[in-house]
């Protein structure tokens, strides 16, 4: 490992050499007892386990602790996780769902990209999806996903729906837990890009987000960077959420522009501090860079000031001042100008340490904690204090006017903890852990009481590897946060796994947080698709799933996307083609094993559109259903409908087959689609 890397870890590597075994302490019963697993419990045939074991550990040069964590998080077959971790997978677009401890990712959810397990940005239907997040008509195909968030019910997370943001162009999917099916995505018309997103309101009455570089609000709207304090603006956004349509209401949704700062991720208030949202931001200094015409790199600009500020917005009050008449309307989004913001006082801020990261308020909601990537501490500031100083009055502004607040007026206190300090989760046992950007380790500190500065204090750091951004504990940002589990997202992972190239995998470390057991690493989980960036865990017991979509007698033929009835499904013995000039559509079923029409002819640059039915009734029984040369590949769940439509604009021999292997006749689940030529 090189000294370059070593500083930028900010730590040295510790190689664990084991030398001859692991010696008598652990024998099985001694590995069993660490584990707190009941010796009786471990085999049947425990006389003949302890030499077999003790084998096993030797040949392997494992110590006790590693065994014991293997046993912390083996997963036998058939045995179910006890949390569902939904995490980012960056710029593959998509969320990944990892069962908790085992670490398995048990599956991709598509979103903004196109991915053709799930047939997503295939079919008619998930065509639309990703027509949904266009940009002046133009489907973008792949996505930037940031922040996961769950929707929450009483400051709890409900299991219902999923909620992602996507940086890159400024939108928002909205994933049904029910199926872990993508049903739509909104397109911010006034931001380009974003990241101060997403998080929910206590009940999910709103979906929000900020802007992450400021720029001329509305997509085609321009003006030069000389422009950048009189042109460019921030936005904090509100996403309007129907719980019973699950789907964001884009014309009940509303916008307050902001000076322009870079905004971060944030956290809705919750208990004491319920009704008003938090947004770190960052480069108060409005820089943004131009290095070839003389002026300092953006991150050297951006950082000039000792403090930035925080963005506190009172958003039951936005919500009233929607609702009275006072927004306006911006290229189709409710919109509260910043002067109208100010002047219905519902948004303020506060000095914070520069560069900030996260913002993260306690499950009571009487403090708001924030990290500053440029300072050592965690920044406590008490919402008591910082409602007392909105309410006493009197206070300075920016120079675009908005008001801000004292800092030593709503500063509790602070921790110092180490280098580079960025995300704060919480458990039930009254700690919270702030990852450690540079110190590559992750902070255990007391959440302590108000006017006791001497009861908030750091409890102890474990090293991660290397370089950790997010961390995720099971219900780490909730009202009821669970003590068991905590994930750090870390962005390096030199020397944790095989060479696979010079792109290497994250590594998701699970760490045990549970107070009668030590503090430490129990798995490391190599991630070799895209970024993971921010997770959210939940008890597995609050998922709903359904395990076939609905079928009726003489009716069958589901659209998940719709959530209703596909107008075109079809039953068995309706299958047919229907041919109109150069319109050819195709009603199809599929089962095991076969598909019904299994030979299509058409002629050269007819338009076709094919209905496919999978009238399967059991769990599992899923079918692919691709067609080569065509850029087709679908899956259909039981019950399930999907369309696609395309031009058969070459003629020749196309076979069709079944993608899921599906049954022992699977090879023989094929057909053919036959295209003549026009002029034959």
């Amino acid at each position: 490992m090189s000294k370059d890397i070593q500083e930028l870890t900010g730590q040295q590597v510790n190689r664990r050499k084991v030398v001859g075994g692991i010696g008598a302490a652990a024998t099985l019963p001694a590995v069993a007892a660490m584990a707190g697993v009941k010796q009786h419990a471990v085999s049947a045939r425990q006389d003949d386990l302890p030499s077999e074991v003790n084998s096993i550990i030797s040949e392997r040069e494992l110590t006790p602790e590693d065994v014991t964590a293997a046993l912390e998080t083996f997963m036998p077959s058939g045995r179910m996780d006890d949390y569902m971790m939904f995490s980012s997978s960056g710029h593959a677009g998509m969320v990944f769902a990892i069962g908790v401890p085992s670490m398995r990712n048990y599956r991709s959810i598509a979103v903004f990209t196109p991915e053709p397990w799930q047939g997503f940005g295939f079919s008619d239907e998930s065509k639309a999806v990703l027509e949904q997040g266009a940009i002046n008509g133009k489907v973008m195909h792949h996505g930037d996903t940031h922040h996961p968030a769950l929707s929450e019910t009483d400051g709890d997370y409900d299991g219902q729906y999923l909620f992602i943001n996507e940086k890159a162009h400024g939108r928002i999917g909205v994933v049904d837990l029910s199926d872990f099916q993508t049903k739509q995505l909104v397109k911010n018309p006034l931001l380009v890009s974003e990241h101060g997103g997403c998080f929910v309101t206590p009940n999910t009455e709103y979906v929000l987000e900020a802007d992450q570089y400021p720029g001329v609000l509305g997509i085609g709207n321009y003006a030069p960077l000389s422009e950048f304090e009189d042109k460019y603006r921030g936005l904090c956004v509100l996403w309007k959420f129907d719980r019973e349509r699950g789907r964001i209401v884009h014309e009940e949704s509303f916008a307050i522009e902001t000076p322009p700062y870079g905004h971060d991720l944030g956290d809705a208030g919750k208990g004491a501090c319920d009704g008003y949202a938090f947004w770190n931001t960052f480069n108060t200094e409005m820089a943004y860079g131009g290095i070839k015409e003389g002026n300092p790199p953006l991150e050297i600009g951006a950082s000039q000031h000792d403090m930035d500020l925080m963005t506190i917005v009172d958003w039951k009050k936005a919500e009233q001042v929607v609702a009275d008449g006072k927004a306006i309307d911006n290229m189709g989004m409710k919109f509260i100008p910043m002067d109208v913001a100010v002047a219905e006082g519902l948004m303020y801020m506060v000095p914070e340490p520069k560069s900030p990261h996260g913002v993260d308020v306690t499950p009571d909601g009487n403090f708001i904690v924030v990290s500053g990537k440029l300072d050592p501490h965690v920044t406590i500031f008490s919402w008591e204090k910082i409602k007392a100083a909105i309410d006493a009055g009197g206070y300075e502004t920016d120079q675009f006017g908005v008001p801000v607040l004292g800092y030593e007026d709503c500063l509790e206190t602070q921790v110092e903890l180490g280098l580079g300090p960025l995300h704060t989760q919480y458990d039930d046992k009254g700690y919270a852990y702030t990852s450690l950007f540079l110190d590559s380790a992750v902070a255990r500190w007391t959440v302590g009481e108000a006017g006791n500065p001497d009861s908030w204090k750091l409890v102890e750091k474990l090293p991660v590897q290397y370089n950790v951004g997010h961390i995720c504990a099971a219900g780490g940002d909730t009202k009821n946060p669970s003590g068991r589990y905590l994930v750090a997202l870390n962005k390096w992972s030199l020397d944790r796994f095989p060479p696979v190239g010079p792109l290497l995998p994250q590594n998701l470390q699970l760490i045990d947080i549970r107070e009668d057991k030590p503090f430490r690493a129990l798995y490391d989980m190599p991630m070799g698709y895209g970024e993971p960036h921010y997770a959210q865990m939940i008890p597995m017991d609050r998922l709903e799933t359904i395990e076939v979509y609905p079928q009726e007698k003489d009716r069958v033929g589901w659209d998940p996307i719709a959530d209703d009835w596909h107008p075109h499904g079809i039953p068995a013995g309706q299958e047919r083609i229907e041919v109109d000039g150069t319109t050819v559509t195709v009603y199809m079923t599929v089962m095991r094993s076969h598909f019904t029409p299994d030979i299509i002819e058409v002629t050269e640059g007819d338009t076709v559109t094919m209905h496919i039915t999978n009238i399967e009734n059991a769990i599992d029984a899923t079918h692919g259903f691709v067609l080569g040369g065509q850029d087709i590949s679908l899956s259909l769940e039981a019950g399930e409908t999907e369309t696609v439509t395309f031009v058969a604009d070459t003629a020749g021999v196309y076979p069709f087959y079944c993608t899921e292997f599906c049954s022992a006749l699977h090879i023989e689940m094929a057909g053919y689609f036959l295209v003549k030529p026009a002029d034959a």
